[in-house]
């Protein structure tokens, strides 16, 4: 396998085209065509991480955090950042970032993070908007059938528990062929009239490029004529955050306890205590205060989450139980995870999961 095999994997899994407009996901250091000998999952990527996939023989780290976030002018050691990209280069080890695109994963942190919980019923929190797109084209009424086929192959026509949705109208379609043309029915310089079916089916936008070379490769007209819409539907499998429910009501001190143990953290921030059941649980991985409304909203009786700040606390107003376990400790099993998934599709080299723990917050 290729660095890009990986890579094809990963976008599988969770596509970096799903990933928040501010983060830097993708392939950030080395050759996508480079051989791979080993694949180093970490949540980090810091110099001791580097030397362990040197040690493990893994020339393909894929970190759940990217190394490089903002631009660099220069690359003379002098950060933490520029070793670890000089030490990579020096050793020909690619790096690849999954970040954002993996909180917004069905299957990924939140979702791991509720399985940690035992949370059932489990649903995104802040869907992700414009993620559902259409398509609408126009085909000889008699290739219809195949072309749907082809397209729903392709992934489209799939909403919620749904499966092969389209929408078809016929119609009367024309056309005049310049001199240039080589039209496939009818003839050039001539206006010709065909029966033809309009097809409009829905996808998911990482499936854009895929359902366009499907069109094109199908459609029999020399041009193809149609259009692709944003919708505003929501979309029930992508987004930031989770909600979910325990089997039976915990009281805080219990839930607390139980979130300290199942998370394995060291200490948890919380706000006063509400003297209320907990039952239903809203989780967001890492930095997530932006969420606590959408939480409250979703009548979440508590809050997983970490960063947060002194003023968040006061946004309880008594009617949910905030918490903060930390950064690293909300984000710690995302490895396991990707090693999990990596493993079972690959069987021909290694995928190791770093053993270095990269957090840098300590406790007294």
């Amino acid at each position: 396998m290729i660095v890009q095999d990986v890579i094809n994997l990963l976008e599988d899994f969770a596509p970096t085209s799903y990933a928040e407009d501010f983060d830097n996901v993708g392939l950030l250091l080395g050759d996508k065509n480079s051989k791979v000998s080993g694949v180093l999952v970490t949540l980090d990527t810091l110099e001791s991480v580097v030397d362990e996939a040197i040690e493990t023989n893994c020339n393909l780290i894929v970190s759940f955090h990217p190394i490089i976030f903002k631009g660099l002018k220069k690359i003379t050691g002098k950060t933490y950042v520029e070793r670890v990209v000089l030490k990579a280069i020096k050793n020909d080890i690619a790096i690849f970032a999954i970040h954002t695109a993996l909180d917004n994963a069905l299957q990924g942190v939140n979702s791991m993070i509720c399985d940690k919980l035992q949370l059932k019923n489990k649903e995104i929190l802040i869907p992700q908007k414009g993620t559902i797109k259409k398509l609408t084209t126009y085909v000889p009424k008699n290739e219809a059938k195949n072309l749907r086929n082809a397209l729903f192959k392709a992934g489209a026509g799939d909403i919620g528990n749904y499966s092969n949705c389209s929408f078809s109208l016929d119609g009367v379609g024309s056309f005049k062929g310049g001199k240039e043309s080589n039209p496939t029915i009818g003839e050039k310089g001539e206006i010709h009239f065909e029966n033809e079916t309009q097809i409009s089916v829905i996808f998911q936008k990482h499936l854009e490029s895929k359902i366009i070379k499907t069109l094109f490769n199908v459609h029999s007209y020399e041009e193809v004529a149609y259009e692709i819409t944003t919708l505003d539907n929501t979309n029930q499998t992508i987004g930031m955050g989770m909600i979910g429910e325990f089997d039976t009501a915990k009281n805080e001190d219990e839930f607390l306890e139980y979130l300290k143990h199942n998370m394995q953290t060291e200490c948890i921030r919380h706000s006063e205590l509400t003297n209320k059941t907990i039952k239903k649980v809203a989780v967001l991985g890492g930095s997530g205060s932006f969420a606590i409304q959408a939480a409250k909203a979703a009548g979440a009786d508590a809050f997983v989450s970490a960063d947060l700040k002194y003023h968040d606390f006061f946004t309880a107003e008594n009617t949910i139980l905030l918490t903060d376990i930390g950064h690293y400790e909300s984000e710690q099993f995302t490895k396991n995870l990707l090693v999990a998934y990596l493993s079972k599709k690959i069987t021909n080299f290694a995928v190791v999961l770093s053993n270095i723990n990269t957090n840098p917050v300590k406790y007294f």
